[in-house]
């Protein structure tokens, strides 16, 4: 007697699919949840961008593209112009947008990911695609990610980008701080190293938010009493000082003071347990399926 084959059905299909993407977001669930490592605060490797020194050249962002072997970077007359609050294109880590009012000087200002020191993008990423390192920076794992873009709702600062070119190969663009290349080799990040004006200084967060404190102290009227990035979000590693008021060049000023991840978690942190549960109920489904299929 010939063997009936069997068909696909979507029970069947659907069992497949729950056990295996209950496998999949669990390890990546388990990581989300971890906490930022101690003293992050403190030693976490971090910029302080000093806008009043920025003359606009771009040499940040041609060194970036050479350094990540991005393509379309652009050369010193390519300017996005004021309307543009993007910190990234998928083929560009970084940018250097022209600011500030219509009638004053213009105020050149990087943009970039901003590395939180509790990353919300991180805290989402359900396969642990987006992950923060023991030195701060957060960088991605394409091969874990499965194109599901919630980094890209959390982000605060409307950083990721997702590569629309592929759509069945996901990529997310993003900053990583030079981490693997040249931090890890002792090198600071390449926009650093190229910024002819000092713009741009590398270093430790506490050590730059000392130096960001003292320039305001002994140039109260050069710049604007607040630096960014200290404290919005639960505090970033990219640091910014300015003569001109931050919510005036595009940077938000809304948001809330402590990180927030501590709303996601308390989410996610159900997630395992209800994603356990799928892949068991569905692996029972498919055992009776099969049964039935013998049987019949």
């Amino acid at each position: 007697m010939r063997r009936r084959r069997r068909r696909l059905t979507r029970r069947a299909f659907v069992a497949a699919a729950g056990g295996l993407g209950g496998a999949l977001l669990l390890p990546g669930l388990r990581e989300a949840q971890a906490s930022p490592p101690p003293g992050l605060r403190e030693s976490a490797l971090s910029m302080l961008v000093d806008t009043t020194r920025c003359i606009g050249c771009r040499a940040c962002v041609r060194a970036c593209g050479r350094a990540n072997r991005l393509t379309a970077a652009p050369g010193p007359a390519d300017d996005p112009g004021p309307g543009l609050r993007q910190a990234t294109a998928w083929n560009r880590w970084t940018t250097v947008n022209r600011e500030g009012p219509d009638d004053g000087p213009p105020v050149f200002v990087k943009r970039q990911c901003l590395h939180c020191l509790e990353p919300a993008c991180a805290s989402v990423c359900p396969v642990g695609a987006l992950h923060q390192t023991d030195l701060g920076p957060v960088i991605y794992r394409a091969e874990r990610c499965i194109g599901c873009r919630y980094c890209m709702v959390a982000c605060p600062f409307d950083v990721p980008r997702f590569e629309w070119d592929n759509g069945l190969t996901p990529v997310i663009s993003k900053c990583q701080f030079c981490f693997q290349d040249r931090l890890l080799q002792g090198l600071q990040p390449a926009c650093a190293e190229a910024c002819p004006t000092g713009a741009l200084k590398f270093g430790s967060r506490a050590d730059l938010l000392f130096e960001a404190h003292a320039r305001i102290h002994a140039r109260p009227e050069r710049y604007h009493p607040d630096v960014y990035g200290e404290d919005e979000a639960g505090g970033t590693t990219w640091l910014y000082l300015s003569a001109t008021p931050f919510d005036r060049l595009g940077f938000r000023t809304d948001l809330e003071r402590g990180p927030l991840p501590s709303l996601t978690w308390m989410v996610i942190a159900r997630i395992p347990a209800v994603a356990g549960t799928l892949a068991v109920l569905f692996g029972l489904l498919a055992t009776g399926l099969k049964r039935e299929e013998r049987e019949s």
